[in-house]
């Protein structure tokens, strides 16, 4: 019996292993059957083709989106980081070989302030005198948003197709009732009465806070996407918002006749309006610049010069530890020391797209950055989000930019113990405790706190709150009183955040950027050249990653590399229950 039972299970572990390297294998023939074909050449010139659903734009490009190997998933979507985007899309504008921009925003892949600056570039190159032109067949709230930056707008005239034009919402979920039937309860510390991270938990609906500050918000960033999108079509918000809330807008025939495109075609009509556009005879001579091929090829990696601008892109959580996910504050730390020490940089713009974390994390950045702009300007630019911790770390900064669509502030800290008892109890495991001391199973996490307990807890989120406070107090020029008004864990708009003080203009990454260097005296580009940190690790790397190995990490006592140190370091503290908390409760998405 015993015999049989382990046969099964070597059986099992062999197979799973099997499936694996096989996996691995199939991986790598894809991966070379992609290298042999992916230095195709692109057109020297003609219509510069911007199809949104053939990349994904986030903050810093990269070979690819990574490949999950233990779960068979190939997806190598190409990725965009927006500066090289946006950069792409300038050099376009004075490209004698583009004659005119092809916009398809259907499908695409990107934030709400992603989509905000896109937009910005795409304006600033109907300047230059060329034309973008839109094609939709599927509308949704940002690709429409997008494509109303367009000289015309065609949509396919075919019916089959279906609008996501209805206005934004969010979807809050809350967990209470089913843990309650698990025997899970979470027990939630924290100072702001809007700073719902954790409410989820404890539970069944959303706090009046809660639902105040998600409305104030959606209906915020709605105003400026219906505002810019209802005077691009030369509408009211008014007019613009009837024909969304009557559900008017169901066929292609409803968009043209409320004037929100300019003409309906199908393929064909389209091809021959794209050849007379470009001034070709036929669809034989019309070429189609793809946009990720253009990147590559104009903009690429490029090398830092004697003088540069440096970019830190704090992207993601922000952690404990030394880990190449999100923004852990060991590796953070000695990027911003090399960029702090490096004579070439002569000023630096933190580019922040981070909901936050971890508050000793944040405490260890800001303190670096401190270090930095004691010597060198620094700017931040904000994107999708610089919330909580994000806030954290840049709000000290010289000057502030922010994207309208930016979510930001959320100025509250919380901490979040759950205890499993009850679930315990359901599945009939006894539970006793030896400690040394009074409190020291505290944080078992197999029995509640006690009143003495909540209160030590209490009193480590009041007073990182009341620092978190002055913190912003100090660095916006405001008293603690204003900023406790406007705090309380809330979160803002960015163009909200303008009002309140939070933030100092409404701006792009390439706005922080112009700023930065004109700081440093330096007052036009060809002066300097951009440079961005860290460097985003290469498809093979985070490939080993998946495998328990990758990137060497400095060892903290000499200096040199030392495999695993800084992850064992960040896997104690991300599973400390005590931790304390700067971050937003969600992400946001837009469709």
């Amino acid at each position: 019996m015993k015999s049989s039972f382990f046969k099964t299970v070597l059986a099992v572990i062999c197979g799973v292993l099997i499936l694996r390297v096989l996996g691995l294998l199939l991986f790598f023939l894809f991966l070379g059957g992609a290298v042999a074909g992916g230095g195709a050449s692109i057109p020297r010139s003609g219509v510069l083709d911007l199809d949104m659903s053939t990349f994904v734009i986030q903050e810093q490009s990269k070979e690819s989106t990574t490949p999950d190997v233990m779960s068979m998933n190939f997806d190598m979507t190409p990725v965009v980081g927006l500066h090289d985007a946006v950069t792409a899309i300038g050099i376009a504008a004075t490209d004698p070989g583009v004659k005119y921009i092809l916009l398809r925003a259907d499908n695409m892949s990107a934030g709400m302030a992603d989509v905000e600056e896109l937009r910005n570039a795409l304006a600033n190159f109907r300047t230059s005198g060329k034309a973008v032109v839109a094609y939709t067949d599927n509308p949704g709230n940002g690709s429409y948003y997008l494509a109303t930056v367009a000289d015309k707008i065609y949509m396919g005239s075919q019916h089959g197709g279906n609008s996501m034009l209805i206005g934004l919402s969010a979807r809050l979920m809350f967990f209470k009732d089913i843990l309650d039937k698990l025997g899970v309860k979470v027990q939630l510390i924290r100072h702001g009465k809007y700073k719902s991270a954790g409410e989820m938990f404890i539970r069944s609906t959303a706090s009046d806070e809660n639902r105040e500050q998600n409305r104030v918000m959606i209906n915020s960033a709605w105003r400026t996407f219906c505002g810019t999108m209802a005077a691009a079509r030369g509408l009211s918000e008014e007019t613009f918002n009837a024909l969304i809330d009557e559900l008017a807008l169901n066929f292609p025939e409803d968009f043209l006749r409320a004037g929100l495109v300019d003409e309906l075609m199908d393929h064909e009509t389209l091809v021959n309006k794209l050849c007379t556009l470009a001034q070709v005879s036929d669809v034989d001579k019309l070429s189609l610049i793809p946009f990720t091929g253009y990147v590559t090829n104009k903009v690429g990696m490029g090398f830092p010069g004697r003088t540069n601008v440096a970019v830190i892109y704090a992207e993601g959580d922000i952690v404990d530890g030394y880990s190449y996910d999100g923004v852990a504050a060991d590796r953070f730390v000695s990027i911003i020391d090399e960029v702090r020490k490096d004579k070439s940089v002569k000023a630096v713009v933190l580019r922040v797209n981070s909901p936050g974390g971890s508050v000793s994390a944040s405490v260890k950045i800001r303190t670096a950055l401190d270090r930095l702009m004691a010597e060198k300007p620094l700017i931040a630019s904000y994107g999708d989000y610089a919330a909580s911790g994000g806030y954290w770390i840049s709000c000290g900064c010289q000057k502030v930019y922010s994207d309208a669509n930016s979510i930001t502030g959320s100025i509250g800290v919380f901490s979040m113990i759950p205890e499993f008892s009850g679930t315990a109890a359901k599945i009939g495991v006894g539970i006793e405790s030896v400690g040394s001391n009074k409190h020291s199973d505290m944080f078992s996490l197999m029995r509640p706190f006690d009143k003495e307990e909540l209160a030590y807890m209490q009193a480590s989120v009041e007073d990182i709150y009341d620092l978190f406070v002055n913190l912003v107090a100090t660095s916006r020029n405001q008293q603690p009183e204003q900023v406790d008004a406007i705090a309380q864990g809330r979160v803002w708009m960015g163009s909200d955040a303008l009002e309140l003080g939070l933030v100092d203009q409404i701006g792009t990454l390439e706005d922080a950027i112009s700023y930065a260097a004109a700081m440093a005296d330096l007052h036009s580009s060809d002066e300097y050249k951009v440079v961005a940190y860290p460097q985003p690790l290469t498809m093979i790397e985070e490939l080993m990653l998946q495998f328990g190995q990758g990137p060497q990490e400095p060892s903290i006592l000499s200096g040199t590399p030392f495999q695993g140190m800084g992850k064992a370091v960040e896997a104690m503290q991300n599973g400390n229950p005590a931790t304390v908390y700067a971050r937003l409760p969600y992400s946001i998405e837009i469709r």
